[in-house]
């Protein structure tokens, strides 16, 4: 990239790289007041609100506070009950246990049985809910011998740990008297208004303005939840967020949803905390996704060159500061479990390199240097992703590789790419969920359903890399499991059908009033039925 492009792009960013974020104590315990209104910055709408249906951050920031699922993460990270009370597993792995929790009801006043959890499991998480296609793919039934009791039955070892790291993100339930018989589980109304058991219950969703959610008065936690209501306000300009935040008109926005310096700008004021915290179980990763319907990126070495022809390290020092790092493939280093000891190749910024691949590939450039055209499409999640694609863009006309940049909203976004396949390239965000198999190995896991948001739908299709995925899912030692999943991480930088070139961890603004907030590891997405709002 030359100097002009890079003094462009540096001032479109308009960010201080080097601004620390303070990290202030949270607030001692206090009397939970109850009442009041809590307002959130809801930045790119996806059209579905069922965490059964769709695993996804901006899914959970509201549905997570209307249904459960059947365990969620302790303050430490350990698996705690929710809808489940206990959990036990056969020896063999193929058989696991599940009591239910008693007495608990829908917001319709239907009771909650293991009928919901069967049907959830084997006609929405098997076949349609993206991530838990891969997840349950050796699922074959779940027996209800009676109301309280669930009983998931594997062909193939599913090793208990891996399931209790799953559930928090892949263990939602859905009431099945509202969907059994109903026709396409795809379209039912209760997506985009949602029946569960958790402490808000739906009250109404208006495209393009909010989303609100009332006590649940009938809750089966006692003394919750404090809160009368939770707004998410739709807000898809930044900039506008911050100052509704700045104004008192907006307590919070998860997931990095504000501008880099706006951020910044909010940490130095007492009314806010911005941190990190709360978000230590979603460890995210941006990505560059091939499309392998274009007989250019079918082609390895074009992927490699795309690659090599970007400076990350410099993008990540002039744009990202502090709380980036390069990666070094689609399992983070803060995996402490899984991160492998040798990753494979890596591709470092080398412009000659790329330019040496792509005549090698028989992409020679032509007139005015280019060599071909490619179409990218960023998810509108956040402002590093936007700065990334333009980075993309400018980066590989460097190298001959015109880029055309296409801006679309959330559910845009995931139609064109995840079931259209309109793309040549596109760039987002992965995110992490303890466990590679949760979340990780399905975006490279061939067979993946049509139209399944972040999910293999690249049109890339390796046996070998398909084996290691089943494998590790089901081993049950831990030491294999790990190699299992080194050879995977070396297999995906190998054969790179996405990239995931940078390290993540999302920032929170919240307002200074809020308490009993950032108490879990993926508290954005958690039920909230304990926080509530000082005067």
């Amino acid at each position: 990239m030359d100097m002009t492009r890079r003094a462009a792009l540096l001032t479109s960013a308009a960010i201080a790289s080097s601004v620390a974020f303070p990290m202030r104590s949270l607030f001692a315990q206090e009397t939970p007041r109850k009442g009041g209104v809590f307002t959130v910055h809801y930045g790119a709408e996806q059209r579905q609100l069922n965490p059964s249906l769709q695993a996804s951050t901006g899914v959970y920031i509201i549905g997570g506070k209307i249904q459960e699922q059947l365990v969620d993460l302790d303050a430490a990270g350990n698996p705690v009950g929710v809808l489940a009370t206990s959990w036990e597993a056969a020896p063999d792995g193929k058989t696991i246990t599940f009591k239910l929790r008693d007495g608990v009801k829908w917001h319709d006043g239907r009771p909650f049985t293991s009928a919901d959890v069967q049907f959830t499991a084997m006609e929405m998480w098997k076949k349609i809910l993206n991530y838990g296609t891969t997840l349950q793919l050796f699922l074959t039934a779940v027996d209800t011998p009676d109301p309280l009791t669930a009983i998931f039955r594997y062909e193939r070892p599913m090793p208990l740990n891996l399931l209790l790291r799953a559930l928090p993100d892949l263990g939602y339930i859905s009431p099945r008297h509202i969907y059994e018989g109903k026709g396409d589980i795809r379209q039912n109304p209760a997506n985009l208004a949602p029946i569960g058991t958790g402490p808000f219950k739906f009250v109404t969703y208006e495209r393009g303005q909010h989303v609100i959610a009332d006590r649940n008065t009938d809750y089966w936690r006692p003394n919750a939840p404090h809160l009368d209501r939770i707004v998410w306000r739709v807000v898809t300009d930044r900039a506008a967020a911050a100052a509704q935040m700045e104004a008192g008109q907006i307590h919070y926005s998860p997931f990095s949803g504000l501008t880099i310096s706006d951020a910044a700008r909010l940490g130095k004021d007492k009314r806010f905390i911005v941190s990190t915290k709360g978000n230590e179980g979603n460890a995210r990763t941006n990505t560059i996704e091939f499309n392998f319907r274009r007989k250019e990126l079918a082609d390895i070495r074009v992927r490699r060159a795309i690659a090599h022809a970007l400076d990350i390290p410099f993008f990540i020092e002039n744009f990202l500061g502090d709380f980036a790092k390069r990666g070094t493939g689609p399992v983070p280093s803060v995996s402490t479990d899984f991160y492998p000891a040798d990753n494979g190749p890596q591709y470092p910024f080398d412009k000659k390199r790329a330019a040496a691949l792509l005549d090698e590939a028989g992409f020679k450039a032509g007139a005015g240097g280019t060599r071909f055209s490619l179409r990218l499409l960023p998810a509108p999640w956040g402002e590093d992703i936007t700065l990334f694609a333009t980075f993309i863009q400018q980066s590989l006309a460097d190298v001959g590789i015109k880029v055309e940049v296409v801006r679309t909203d959330g559910g845009g976004f995931l139609k064109q790419v995840y079931d259209e396949h309109a793309f040549d390239l596109a760039t987002g965000w992965h995110q992490y969920r303890n466990d590679p198999a949760v979340s990780t190995t399905v975006w490279y896991r061939s067979g993946q359903p049509k139209g399944a948001p972040w999910t293999n739908q690249w049109g890339w299709t390796d046996e070998t890399m398909d084996k290691i995925i089943d494998d590790a899912a089901t081993e049950v030692d831990a030491a294999k499991r790990k190699a299992l999943y080194g050879d995977f991480v070396r297999r995906a930088n190998t054969e790179l059908p996405i990239w995931t070139p940078i390290e993540q961890i999302f920032l929170t603004a919240i307002s200074a009033k809020a308490r009993n907030h950032s108490n879990t590891p993926r508290w954005g997405s958690s039920s909230w039925h304990d926080l509530w709002l000082a005067e």
